[in-house]
């Protein structure tokens, strides 16, 4: 059996990604989200995440600078296992309960000084950590590299000539950015969050899956699917 977990990174950067996220869960075929505690919108996001009892809702660990290199201040063991608690315990104070998954901004957390304290709270919790768990991690639906947009991977046709080739038996999960136009999002990925929601919610992707027999499920579902965490 193949099954698809579609998740959204950056819930709560700020309303217009918060918007597009919802969006693309209640229209498309987003199953999943992952919560960045620290930011503007991330108390938006944990009410919207409360309106929203089928979408699963994990940790998005912001542990970069500006540069999108791990801070230097968090390279010791100690410092950045207590930063990861402080977003755990921020993340259960915003939503009242523990996340179903656990990743990191920028996957910044395969790095070997950060891999271990992320392994041990995953294991702790018993959630799964991207890439680490038994699920499969597809990160190719993105639409700019090298400082360049490529709409065209953000395609409906780049998305359905992805999942036919990408989706095996198992789990997968893809990783998404949708999003809404807003003037406080800083990032250079904009045009192409409004080009992934359009896209994730487009009714010809969800009739693909469909056709192809792969199952939408949430991270909250991966555990009776894989038994527990690696």
């Amino acid at each position: 059996m193949r099954y698809l977990v579609v998740n959204a990174d950056d819930f709560g950067a700020c309303s217009g990604v918060n918007r597009g996220i919802v969006e693309a869960h209640q229209r498309g075929i987003v199953t999943s989200a992952s919560l960045m505690t620290g930011m503007p919108g991330s108390e938006e996001a944990a009410r919207l995440a409360g309106e929203c009892p089928t979408l699963s809702v994990g940790l998005h660990a912001s542990l970069q600078d500006e540069r999108s290199e791990p801070d230097a201040d968090l390279r010791s063991p100690g410092a950045s296992r207590a930063a990861l608690e402080a977003q755990l315990m921020r993340f259960r104070e915003l939503l009242g309960r523990w996340p179903t998954h656990l990743d990191s901004h920028h996957h910044v957390h395969p790095r070997p000084f950060l891999l271990p304290q992320f392994r041990e709270l995953a294991s702790r919790y018993g959630i799964p950590l991207r890439d680490c768990s038994g699920v499969r991690y597809c990160s190719r639906f993105y639409g700019q590299w090298a400082g360049e947009s490529h709409p065209e991977q953000v395609s409906v046709a780049g998305l359905i000539r992805l999942l036919g080739t990408e989706i095996g038996d198992g789990v997968t999960e893809l990783a998404c950015h949708p999003g809404s136009p807003d003037p406080a999002l800083t990032s250079s990925y904009v045009i192409e969050r409004n080009l992934e929601l359009r896209t994730l919610c487009d009714g010809r992707v969800r009739r693909f899956l469909e056709r192809r027999g792969i199952a939408l499920v949430g991270f909250g579902e991966v555990g009776r699917l894989l038994g527990p965490p690696m």
